[in-house]
């Protein structure tokens, strides 16, 4: 909580971590969790990537009990061939930040970037998402998602919301395998690419003709 400690002065602290980044399906989902007191992480916060499935999902209410709120912003696949990642990002992380009933102060986010900040939002003109929390007060943290209570527990948030999701999806569409890869580029749901070409639920602009000819060759 040594992040949180040095924001919390000016006020409530939220840390933001997303998921779905690299996936050839599915949304982006963006974990915020925030707090506006020290207390104690609940018992076996890490890096998500590093936790299983049953403990992830173990975890989440000891955060919501934890956390003064929780939120998880989603963009959709259509919205990131619309507008590219850097935006969808973006749009995702402002949504969650919208949908917390906390005002916080500032923010912890993991990784180099600031999501709330993309750099071509000009290059949109009057189509450009509104992105009504671009000015709070951010320090990113490369490996936060191990360093930061809150990061830590905002990725946990958003990897079970968004693995419940491409779980369902999966009986809409078995033959990609969305269940175990979660829509990520794994060897089966590239074959399924190769094979049956994408849904409606792919991200149609990541050249995935190409990607499903790579396994076809």
């Amino acid at each position: 909580m040594e992040f949180e400690a040095e924001m919390l002065v000016r006020g409530p602290v939220v840390g933001i971590d997303e998921v779905g980044r690299g996936a050839l399906a599915g949304p982006l989902m963006v974990g915020a969790v925030v707090v506006d007191c020290i207390r104690a992480a609940p018992r076996g916060l890490a890096d998500s990537k590093a936790l299983t499935t049953i403990q992830r999902e173990r975890l989440v209410p000891f955060i919501e009990e934890w956390a003064r709120d929780v939120a998880v912003g989603v963009a959709t696949a259509e919205e990131i061939d619309a507008w590219g990642l850097r935006m969808a990002l973006a749009v995702a992380t402002d949504r969650a930040l919208s949908a917390l009933s906390v005002c916080p102060s500032g923010a912890l986010i993991d990784g180099p970037l600031n999501l709330l900040r993309p750099p071509s939002i000009l290059s949109f003109g009057d189509e450009a998402p509104t992105l009504a929390w671009s000015a709070l007060p951010v320090l990113t943290i490369v490996k936060g998602d191990q360093r930061a209570a809150t990061i830590s527990a905002a990725a946990i948030l958003a990897k079970v919301r968004r693995d419940a999701l491409m779980r369902e999806l999966h009986g809409e569409a078995p033959i990609y395998g969305w269940r175990a890869n979660k829509g990520y580029g794994s060897l089966e749901h590239r074959r399924a690419l190769a094979e049956h070409g994408p849904t409606r639920w792919h991200r149609q602009s990541w050249s995935l003709p190409e990607i499903g000819a790579e396994i076809a060759r």
